[in-house]
Formats: C-alpha cells, sequence, structure tokens
C-alpha cells in the first residue's frame, strides 16, 4: 500500500515534469526560430501555423494590460498549483486516470506560470510565450501548456461524470453496481 502511493506520487511528478519539459522546450525552439512578433511558419495551409505572441493575459486577452488583475491570477495560479496535487492524492487516491489529468494541468500551469515570472516583452510586462495559430479554430493562440491543461481539464470532467464507480453517472453497471454497494 505505501509502495503504491510512493509510486504514484513519482508518476504524478514525472507527467508534471515532463510536460513542463516539453512545454518549456517548444516555447524556446518556436521563439528561436519566430524572433519577431511578425514572424510566422506555415504548418498546413489554411489549417495551422507558428507564430510568436507574447501573452500578457489570460484566455482569449481577458486582463491585457491590468497588471493587477495579472497579479491575482499569478496568486490564484501559485494556490492551484499547491491544491491540484492534494485533490489528487485525497479526492482522487484511488483514481489513476484523474491523477493523469490532475498531473497534466499542474505541468502545464507550472509551464505558464514560469513564463509569467521569468520572460518579459520589450515593455518589461509579464508575458506567457503563445507560438501555435489555431486561430482559424476559433481560439487564440496558444501553447503547449494550454494544449495540457484543456485536454486534461476535459478529460477530468469526463471521469468525474461518467468514468468509474465515484462517479456522478457511471456509466458501466458495474460501476453502478459498486457505487450502490458503497453507499450501504
Amino acid at each position: 500500500m505505501k509502495n503504491d502511493k510512493v509510486t504514484r506520487a513519482l508518476q504524478f511528478v514525472l507527467i508534471v515534469c515532463i510536460a513542463l519539459f516539453i512545454d518549456q522546450l517548444t516555447k524556446a525552439l518556436a521563439f528561436a526560430f519566430l524572433p519577431e512578433p511578425t514572424s510566422y511558419f506555415t504548418l498546413i495551409k489554411g489549417v495551422i501555423g507558428f507564430s510568436h505572441v507574447e501573452n500578457d493575459a489570460i484566455a482569449f486577452g481577458i486582463g491585457s494590460g491590468n497588471r493587477t488583475f495579472m497579479a491575482v491570477i499569478m496568486v490564484v495560479t501559485a494556490l492551484l498549483m499547491v491544491a491540484i496535487p492534494v485533490l489528487a492524492f485525497t479526492v482522487f487516491k484511488t483514481n489513476r486516470p484523474a491523477q493523469v489529468c490532475l498531473s497534466l494541468i499542474e505541468g502545464g500551469a507550472l509551464g505558464n506560470f514560469i513564463d509569467r515570472l521569468f520572460v518579459k516583452n520589450a515593455n518589461g510586462v509579464a508575458v506567457v510565450r503563445d507560438f501555435i495559430d489555431v486561430t482559424r479554430f476559433g481560439f487564440a493562440n496558444c501553447n503547449v501548456a494550454d494544449f495540457c491543461i484543456t485536454f486534461a481539464a476535459v478529460v477530468l470532467v469526463v471521469i468525474i461524470l461518467f468514468i468509474g464507480p465515484q462517479a456522478a453517472f457511471p456509466l458501466r453497471k458495474k460501476w453502478r453496481e459498486e457505487a450502490k454497494e458503497q453507499e450501504k
């Protein structure tokens, strides 16, 4: 039992580190090869490309230019980065898929947090380096951290709603029966 907890904790940390490494590496490479804000590289014409975007806001430009708002976001992010591992090993202590999702969210949040701490634009404003242009799909430019957070959050919601005996609406008959047994 104790060995399983250590294994899960190590897996959590490993996934966080891998997500963080890939995020920071891809940001560094993108900005090395696209050094100017006007730089653009088409990957698939009319579908996706890479660009140089220094994002001083959160999703969809919310908080752009508002340093107080962004300071509050940094504090909230720091608190969430502490809460996520706590959730993973308390509420979701027996749910490995949920722990994987939470570790991806943690890695992504940490990647963007590091950018906000250490990356500044020409005006000295903290920014997140975005480089994946998905504007043709109705989204803004983003980065690997954003993909980790978004993908893992969607999967986590599916897990919470439908997967396993602890789910709000367990899909399998076996999970529904286990949930009824646990209620007794």
